[in-house]
């Protein structure tokens, strides 16, 4: 190969590229500039303007994208995995170790432990454990042992293997099988590197939450928690505050987000806005009846319907004299009618505020953790189009500053228009 491209055989001048008098050229035919019988890798034009022959090695705008879609997926991907794996490997440790490591040391246990079936494999991990000792890749010496060379599927096998040590702590062997074999596709297109489609890395974030709820991973259910904090969110949530996701509009957010997520088993629900659809036409009367009887204290702050910013805001939106007064009326007959069907109307309060409205804020709080949907009003664009951001608030999970995050700045922003709204009769 030479400075040029690469180096051709010589062959008969008559089976060339061209006359040896071509212009700009060489006997032979290849450009100015190369020796005889190279071939320019280039990719770039040729001199009358078409496309070279070489491979073109640039990425479009398209390419990129594509590129950077199946990094962040695999990224994601491999977050949960490694968080299983670990997870996996100390439930293993746990368990086993004090059976086989008395007999037969701190070394060999592993070893014993797979048996003959396990032979080949675990073999493998001691004979990885020694080059990397070797090489220096053990960068901790806690992950200088053999069980921390056992991927996935070889921890399931020693888990499936002794069962009857791991049954006492774990209820239903099916589930965890099940859920290791949804995550074992996903392992092998991260492992390669090929991509990964949207429906796959749902599915493996559903197995893998599922999987460290079995395994003792985590504490209570997602249901409960209404917005379970995921891996990603965890490792990077310092960098973003308390804002835990954002949406174009609020019909992507309920995809994400049902109302029945967002406002089931609330102890304390706070609303503030013009008229509060997401939670008037999205949450039955019914249930907000339950909801507030099971102890949850509900206050609704709306846009007073007979006050000038009503007004100006129909004429921002382009709507008709007084349709938004009388959407917003609707509203406030609607959760009065829930209030006059409570055994305690004292829990269910409904005030009106006569500001400009600059935001809609729902402010959930739970027994163990807190979250909120919040939207800023844009000049002409409805609340069902405008951008959502959801904020984690209060509870196991939230990042140290958090007292310094959004869910505070909404929260004090709330009370502050309470203490001045007034009460609805």
């Amino acid at each position: 190969m030479s400075s040029g491209g690469l180096e051709l055989p010589p062959g008969d001048s008559s089976h060339e590229g061209g006359p040896a008098d071509d212009p700009g050229g060489v006997p032979g035919g290849a450009p100015a500039g190369l020796p005889t019988g190279a071939v320019s890798l280039a990719g770039g034009p040729a001199a009358d303007g078409s496309a070279g022959a070489g491979v073109q090695l640039d990425w479009g705008a398209e390419a990129w994208s594509e590129v950077r879609t199946r990094a962040q997926r695999a990224g994601r991907a491999y977050i949960w995995l490694n968080l299983i794996e670990q997870r996996l490997r100390a439930v293993v440790g746990a368990v086993l170790k004090p059976i086989y490591e008395p007999v037969h040391g701190v070394d060999d246990w592993v070893v014993a432990a797979a048996g003959p079936a396990g032979q080949e494999w675990v073999q493998r991990a001691v004979a990885v454990r020694e080059v990397s000792r070797r090489k220096g890749y053990l960068l901790d010496s806690a992950d200088d042992n053999v069980l921390s060379f056992l991927t996935l599927p070889q921890l399931r096998e020693l888990m499936v293997q002794h069962w009857p040590c791991f049954e006492p702590y774990f209820d239903d062997r099916r589930e965890i099988e099940l859920a290791l074999d949804e995550l074992e596709v996903t392992r092998n297109v991260v492992s390669r590197n090929r991509a990964l489609s949207r429906p796959v890395l749902e599915q493996a974030e559903r197995a893998s939450a599922r999987l460290l709820e079995v395994l003792g991973g985590v504490s209570g259910s997602p249901s409960a928690e209404r917005l379970p904090i995921d891996a990603v969110e965890d490792l990077v949530g310092d960098r973003y505050a308390d804002v835990i996701s954002v949406h174009p509009d609020r019909v992507r957010l309920q995809r994400q987000l049902p109302a029945e997520d967002l406002f089931g088993g609330a102890r304390r629900l706070d609303a503030i806005g013009i008229g509060l659809n997401l939670l008037v036409q999205n949450f039955s009367g019914r249930r907000l009846v339950r909801l507030t009887e099971a102890g949850c204290r509900v206050r609704l702050l709306f846009l007073n319907p007979a006050s000038s910013a009503v007004k100006r805001r129909e004429r921002e939106l382009g709507l008709r004299k007084g349709e938004l007064s009388r959407s917003v009326e609707m509203n406030i007959l609607h959760v009065r009618r829930v209030r006059a069907g409570l055994r305690d109307p004292s829990r269910f309060e409904i005030h009106v505020f006569d500001e400009t409205p600059r935001f809609t804020a729902y402010l959930v709080e739970g027994q163990s953790s807190g979250i909120a949907v919040v939207q800023s009003y844009l000049r002409r664009a409805r609340g069902m189009e405008s951008p959502v951001l959801v904020l984690r608030g209060g509870g196991r999970g939230v990042p140290k500053d958090a007292d310094h995050g959004l869910f505070t700045t909404y929260r004090e922003e709330f009370e502050s228009m309470w203490e001045d709204s007034r009460p609805v009769s």
